[in-house]
């Protein structure tokens, strides 16, 4: 009956603030159930920055070295309660549980695909739902991790794209994600994480805010030191924000997934595209470009009959004369709802050998983790 009750409220949006720290409970229904038992209206102490926490520890009597202690557990050691900051005196413990509360991702499933890859689903604070996958391959190891629980912009290729957007996550749920696949890269292969791609669920740019700031921590050294060029954020096209990036200098890798030249045809995958054409993105792009002297790679995911014709290929190459860059052109992974092919090995390296000859760097990315809906535009929460 308790765990009836728990599908029943799991929609309920608790407060940001919640205590989540029986979400390590293995069952996801009755680790719901917990949350909900344990909600309180304390505020996240990873919302507060070093300057807000500086304050805070001189209002309550400690001494300002405490607040550097303070900001390395929460973020460098990253640890899931209070008691475990173990060089802090149990009164001033006391006073953070009385005070605050950590509101930890945790892991609901796992499911592992024959190639290594393993997906996570990962539950937050209010009961929601995100995926994040490990990907191992020869030379490198990657966390490919969301920044919105569900999406607002519907292409049509794209599993998650027929989820409903419930909201955006804060940046220490994106930073957990990072963690717990850091983790477990270390445990499951012996090897450290490499790179981290903001492919996941959701679009990275229209949680602008929180995705810089789990950016910035990721890389901090008061964080886990990852250099920002091995990191990477996916966004289907949004001119302006593209533009702010610019504005900000990021040092991230950046990636736009294109999926087709002409807006005929972008328009039909990806509704965004009516209000960001290829021209604004083109406009966006340059000005990107000029601001950080970062090359972009575009996305490109190649549908049998629709987008693999050398016609489409001279598209693709006209509009790789916008800014340097270059081509991952991605195998197609079916979903239910959508209707498309992958086209044929022939015709992609048609395609990759048209691009190459005109002097387009290109990639054939393959697919990983297909086998558990874990692959490129798979992440759908079907296991919920």
């Amino acid at each position: 009956m308790v765990c009836a009750l728990v599908e029943l409220f799991a929609p309920i949006h608790l407060p940001p603030t919640s205590d989540s720290t029986a979400l390590a409970v293995s069952s996801p229904n009755c680790a719901i159930f917990a949350v909900v038992m344990k909600a309180n209206t304390l505020p996240n102490i990873r919302a507060l920055d070093p300057d807000q926490l500086r304050e805070w520890v001189a209002s309550v009597g400690e001494k300002p070295f405490r607040a550097k202690q303070l900001y390395e557990w929460i973020w460098k050691k990253n640890v899931a309660s209070f008691d475990a900051m173990t060089n802090l005196s149990k009164t001033f413990r006391q006073k953070l549980e009385a005070e605050f509360a950590l509101g930890k991702v945790g892991i609901d499933s796992e499911q592992r695909s024959s190639d290594g890859t393993i997906k996570f689903a990962f539950r937050l604070w209010d009961g929601n739902l995100v995926e994040g996958v490990l990907i191992p391959t020869d030379n490198r190891i990657t966390a490919c991790v969301s920044s919105q629980s569900g999406c607002s912009l519907s292409c049509k290729f794209c599993a998650t794209g027929y989820l409903k957007l419930q909201r955006n996550l804060f940046s220490y749920e994106i930073y957990d994600q990072v963690d717990i696949i850091r983790e477990a890269a270390q445990r499951e292969f012996n090897r450290p994480l490499t790179n981290i791609v903001y492919m996941g669920m959701g679009e990275p740019l229209l949680n602008y805010k929180n995705v810089l700031h789990s950016i910035e921590m990721v890389s901090s050294e008061d964080g886990m030191g990852m250099s920002p060029r091995r990191i990477t954020v996916s966004t289907a096209g949004i001119a302006k924000l593209i533009r702010k990036l610019g504005d900000d200098k990021v040092r991230f890798e950046f990636a736009l997934s294109l999926h087709a030249a002409n807006d005929t045809k972008r328009n039909e995958i990806m509704p965004i595209n009516e209000s960001n054409s290829l021209e604004a993105l083109a406009d966006a792009l340059r000005y990107f470009y000029e601001q950080t002297g970062t090359r972009v790679t575009y996305e490109y995911i190649i549908f049998k009959d629709f987008n693999d014709s050398l016609e489409d290929a001279e598209e693709l190459f006209q509009f790789c004369q916008v800014i340097p860059c270059k081509v991952n052109i991605i195998e197609y992974n079916p979903i239910d709802e959508a209707g498309f092919q992958n086209t044929s090995g022939n015709r992609m390296y048609r395609f990759k050998e048209y691009l190459e000859g005109k002097g387009v760097i290109v990639n054939v990315r393959r697919s990983r983790g297909r086998d558990v809906d874990g692959a490129c535009g798979q992440l759908a929460l079907k296991k919920r």
